[in-house]
């Protein structure tokens, strides 16, 4: 235990010290981790502990790496139609100039089921800015419920990178996954949106950032109920393999067919070739103009992908340096509920490397071989756990931190006392939601 917590240590030093690239940090610190333990033990050799790493890496982006392109494939059509904009102004027209702040958090649920978080940040931030200039409400007021439902449903709802780990890590189901993040995430984030909101606009003045809005000639935009279905329409399919579960209809043809279709790389291959109609063939699109959005959306993540695996293999190292055995050990004598557990170690590696990503990946390989041995708890909501605290306390290490910076217009010192207490209020009350989701289930077992 003392040699993951050191390589964890190496980890955090290599990132924010030395300002090391986070895929050669966590190599690094897997095989530092490795090499103590051959030093200590002699149970592996190096050569063992590379082809961990290498083994984790390739493990890790052949369930997850078609969800994630798939998914910001989709995100960029989206983007690129104009939905975003159409959503919003149907939101206001049926829901009036006086609910203002409610068009706003369902603009962000329908954009953010879907799409990354700063897609979403930048596809609707032009439309908070127009709306706070309109109405003279406080920028601040607006845009904080923005920033909180784009980032739980970017920590918990499928396919973004992070549940999409932990879902298959921990073997949980997705539908119910999607179900108990709005049920719990509705909430957390309005916690952490609106009502912060309310006490932050009284000690924090922000001025509302310019901007010019830019039109294409001719542009041909997506009517609202095709938009509104698009965005749906991964969502519904994912949740057909969750129905037929709950029917126990598996062995029916129609079940048969459900259980295909919801699975996350079919559902989201479907919602991308519909939205490829959708969004582009019918609004004027050209096959040439699709690739290059394809394309551009595929290459502005790789990165993320290279992450994902590098936290996957990192995990993999602790696993066969026999990590996991001693953590679960440590759990058993500390007697801490496995939700608490979770979340706290996805919440460590949130703070030591600022990569949500990351420390989602990290702590579902750490409570993954504890989960086996506790069949009473809900994967489900260990993984809302541990995506909650993978949103916990986002400081300067973390990428998000310097982009809501920057497309706001804040001041450091500005963004931590908003943006980062909006997360860290995610962190805390999304544990207490997870925990009190877990003691209702036990009511009604």
């Amino acid at each position: 235990m003392a040699y993951a917590l050191l390589a964890i240590a190496i980890l955090v030093l290599l990132v924010t010290w030395l300002r090391l690239n986070p895929f050669i940090a966590l190599l690094i610190s897997s095989l530092a981790l490795g090499g103590m333990v051959v030093a200590d033990s002699g149970s592996l050799t190096m050569t063992e502990v590379l082809k961990a790493f290498q083994t984790g890496f390739g493990n890790t982006l052949a369930s997850t790496g078609p969800i994630i392109v798939l998914g910001v494939i989709f995100g960029k059509l989206l983007a690129e139609s104009g939905g975003a904009g159409v959503l919003a102004r149907q939101f206001i027209r049926t829901l009036g100039p006086s609910r203002i702040g409610l068009c706003i958090i369902l603009l962000a649920l329908c954009v953010g089921m879907t799409t990354w978080f700063a897609v979403g940040l930048l596809l609707i931030l032009p439309i908070v800015i127009t709306l706070a200039k309109e109405t003279g409400q406080p920028f601040l007021r607006l845009v904080l419920p923005l920033l909180s439902f784009l980032s739980v449903m970017h920590g918990l709802m499928p396919p973004h990178p992070g549940p999409v780990i932990a879902i298959d890590t921990l073997h949980a189901d997705t539908g119910k996954v999607i179900l108990w993040a709005l049920l719990l995430g509705i909430p957390v984030a309005a916690i952490a949106g609106p009502f912060f909101a309310r006490l932050a606009v009284r000690r924090i003045t922000i001025a509302t950032p310019e901007f010019t809005p830019s039109v294409s000639a001719g542009q041909t935009l997506p009517s609202f109920g095709m938009t509104i279905f698009t965005v749906l329409l991964p969502v519904i399919l994912l949740l057909s393999g969750t129905l037929v579960e709950l029917l126990h209809a598996r062995e029916e043809i129609w079940g048969k067919v459900c259980l295909f279709v919801g699975h996350p790389v079919i559902a989201l291959l479907v919602s991308v070739l519909f939205a490829m109609w959708a969004f582009g063939k019918r609004c004027g699109r050209t096959s040439a103009e699709l690739l290059k959005f394809s394309e551009a959306s595929v290459a502005g993540i790789g990165m993320t992908l290279i992450l994902v695996g590098a936290g996957g293999g990192f995990a993999l190292v602790m696993r066969t340096a026999g990590v996991d055995r001693q953590l679960a050990e440590i759990a058993a004598a500390a007697d801490l509920p496995l939700l608490v557990y979770g979340w706290l170690v996805s919440a460590f590696i949130r703070v030591a490397t600022g990569s949500a990503t990351v420390a989602i990946t990290v702590a579902s390989g750490f409570v993954a071989p504890i989960l086996a041995a506790h069949p009473g708890t809900s994967p489900e909501l260990v993984v809302i756990s541990i995506g909650c605290g993978s949103l916990f306390l986002s400081h300067l290490n973390d990428s998000g931190f310097w982009m809501v910076k920057e497309c706001l217009g804040l001041s450091v010192g500005q963004t931590l006392r908003t943006w980062t207490i909006t997360e860290t209020l995610i962190g805390l009350s999304g544990l207490g939601m997870a925990l009190l989701a877990e003691q209702a289930l036990k009511l009604f077992q």
